[in-house]
Parts: structure tokens; sequence; C-alpha cells
């Protein structure tokens, strides 16, 4: 039977006013600086492996296989990811993640000094840092409500996410700084964060409370699947997401964009793939202050379609300005999308399946991202770099009308406290 994970921290939890900030939690706080060193440090990776890559190669396809290679480990170990997440000490699974991620980023370092120029090495070493990640995930996601009251839990999300936000929009800046450097300043860098997000995870105390465990079976491992499956709103609004940024997501050709035809070096790719998280990172602070409370199915379907619009804008622009401001406004829109869609999840999922059905939200939105990079990557080879983007933006305005149509339960939501 899964494990129920609760902070040593009781006595801060039970005299801890509903109003209070999740943030003065010591467990909570712990967790939420690891989170960021070890987002901090993944999104400075990316750009680097991302750079070096292209300049090995000239080939955009590399690019494309750059995302295939962390999401594969994903894709294949999704059943077995969120049952471990579910079943087993997930502070533990978290920080052992953490470690290995660590290593991966030495593995780089080790690459870059001795001056190898085997890009597949460099596949290799991204397929066991998506192996990490595969297992991360769901053992991050299903963690974090454990560490604080139910009273605090949407002030704890809204801290969690501020922090990846945070990171997604430093991250790429200091990565592309860094990176006039050399890749071993990036990769040192990473390599501390990563084993500072670790050592930070072993001291988030969590007690364990031990209870029946059940043999598992197959029916328990699909369970996460079983439900989303069942549940024609999380399904219709993640499956959107899915959809919509594996079409529209451009990111993986950013490299081109900023060598090729804005005319930017590595400090303009790390503008670049800081500012959609600009943009959401402003979404996210006025969702705070004006939260969607009414026609939330028809703002989720129009904001994915202005998505797939501002792709196509995005795809023809020349200007490093106005690129910049596209792809903030492309983060916003995308903000708007996952809030929408985290909240759908949180409503629906009880605590004991949370860790399965995250691996499997994981996977989607995987998917969205890597496996998007992938497709991105095989479209600029086969079109060219700037048909392949608008492409993608009239494909992801074409999923909005399919979804539109067939799950009109997601086109009629109106208030999120019950959606479903």
């Amino acid at each position: 039977m899964p494990n129920t994970d609760v902070s040593n921290s009781t006595q801060d939890k039970d005299t801890s006013p509903s109003t209070q900030s999740a943030f003065r939690l010591p467990s909570f706080r712990r967790y939420w600086i690891a989170r960021l060193c070890g987002t901090l440090a993944t999104q400075m990776q990316g750009v680097a492996i991302g750079w070096q890559v292209y300049e090995m190669t000239q080939r955009p396809l590399d690019l494309g296989f750059v995302g295939l290679a962390q999401f594969l480990p994903a894709l294949c170990l999704t059943l077995v990811t969120g049952h471990v997440a579910d079943r087993y000490n997930r502070r533990r699974i978290l920080s052992f993640c953490t470690f290995i991620e660590a290593l991966c980023a030495l593995l780089f370092l080790n690459l870059t000094v001795s001056g190898s120029t085997d890009v597949r090495w460099i596949f290799a070493f991204l397929f066991l840092f998506g192996f990490a990640k595969a297992f991360e995930f769901p053992a991050a996601i299903s963690l974090m409500p454990n560490l604080v009251p139910p009273q605090q839990f949407v002030n704890a999300a809204a801290w969690n996410s501020s922090a990846w936000q945070v990171a997604t929009i430093v991250g790429p800046a200091i990565g592309g700084l860094l990176y006039a450097f050399g890749p071993v300043v990036v990769y040192c860098s990473c390599s501390v964060l990563f084993l500072s997000s670790a050592v930070l995870i072993n001291f988030v105390h969590v007690e364990r409370t031990l209870t029946e465990r059940k043999a598992a079976t197959w029916a328990s491992v699909m369970a996460g699947i079983t439900f989303i499956r069942h549940q024609p709103l999380v399904l219709g609004a993640i499956s959107l997401d899915l959809f919509a940024v594996l079409l529209g997501g451009a990111a993986a050709l950013l490299p081109i964009y900023a060598r090729d035809i804005l005319h930017v070096g590595p400090w303009g790719l790390g503008l670049l793939r800081s500012a959609p998280a600009v943009g959401a990172l402003a979404m996210a602070i006025w969702l705070a202050r004006h939260p969607i409370t009414t026609r939330a199915g028809s703002r989720l379907l129009g904001a994915v379609g202005l998505f797939g619009g501002i792709t196509i804008c995005f795809g023809i622009s020349q200007s490093v300005v106005i690129s910049l401001i596209l792809l903030a406004v492309l983060g916003a829109a995308d903000m708007v999308s996952v809030v929408i869609r985290r909240v759908l999840v949180l409503v629906a999922t009880p605590d004991e399946m949370r860790g399965r059905v995250s691996a499997v939200e994981s996977v989607f939105i995987g998917a969205s991202n890597e496996l998007g990079e992938f497709e991105s990557g095989l479209t600029a080879a086969w079109f060219g770099v700037v048909p392949a983007v608008v492409l993608g933006g009239v494909g992801t305005i074409g999923i909005v009308v399919l979804w539109a149509y067939l799950f009109p339960q997601l086109r009629r939501v109106d208030t999120l406290d019950t959606p479903v």
C-alpha cells in the first residue's frame, strides 16, 4: 500500500494559521531551495548542451535528438516511476536522482575537458540524465503536498511554481553568460548546484508512517493511466497541452535562431530561452491576484490558440526585440494553460495516487517538451527552420479546434473549484 509522508515539523504546522506562508516551514523551505538549485542547473546545462551540439554538427536534427534522449526514459518507465514514488521514501528517491544529475554534469564536463567531439556520448549521458528525471518528477510532485498542512497547500504550490519560473528565467541567462567563458565553467557550476540540491533534500525531515503494503499488481501499476482515462476533463486538458506544445514548441530551434537568423551569440540564446519564462512569471503574478473564476474551459482553449498564433509570428520574425516580446507573450499564454491543467489534476487526484498520476502527467509534459524538441528538429531538417516553426503554430491552432469538438466537457468548464 502506498506510504504516507508527513513532515516532522508537526508543531510548526499545527500552530501555523492558514494564512501563514508555507515558506516559514523549515522542511518546505529546504525543499524549495533544493528545487530552485536543481532547476537552475538544468536550465543552465540546457543552454550549454544545445549550443555545443549545434556547434559540433551544424545539424538541426541533432538538436531534436537532445530532447528525444531525455524523453525516452520517462516514456519507457512511466508505469515504474509512479509506482515507486507511491510505495517508497520520496525524499530518498528525489535526493538520489539529483545526485545522478550531478554525475551527468560531471560527465559532460569530462567530455569537454577531454576535447571529445563525438556527439553520441552527449546523447548517452542525456539518456542517463533523462532516466534520473523520470524518477525525480513524480517523487517531487507527490512529496511537496506532504510538507505543509492542507490549508497552506495553495500557498506552497504558488511558491513551488515561482521557484521553477525564476530558475527558468535566470538559468538560461546565466548559462549563456557563463558559456562566454567556456562550457567548462557552465558544467562546473551545474555540478555544484545539483550536489547542493541533493544535500538539501536530505535535510528535509519527513516522517514515514508505516502502513500495510500490499503486493504490487498490474491493476495498481496501471492505476494512474486508468484514473486519467476515466476523467475526460483531465485527459482533455493534459492531452491538449501535449499536442499543442508538441507541435508549437520551438525551444529546440532557438540555437539556430540565435546564431543564423537573429545573429546573436550564446548570451542572446540565453535571453531567448528566458523570455517565455518572463511572460509566464508575469502571468503567474497576475493570476495570483486575479484568479480564474469563470469560463475556465474557454480560457484554456483560447490561451492555447494564442500560443499557436504567437508561434507563427515568432517563426517569421527577424528582429531580436520583437522575438523576445513574442516569446514573453507565448510564455504568458502557456502559463494560463499550465495553471488550469494543474488545478484540474490536483482537485481530481487523491494523495495515495499522486505518484502514479504525476508519472503519467510527466510523460505528457515530457512529450510536449523533449519529444517536441525532436519533432522541431525533424521538421526543420525536412522543411527548413522557419517553415517548421510556422507549420507548428498552424498545427497548434488546428488542435485547439479539434479538441473543442472532441472534449465538449472541457469547453464547458466554468469554475475550477469543482471541475470534475
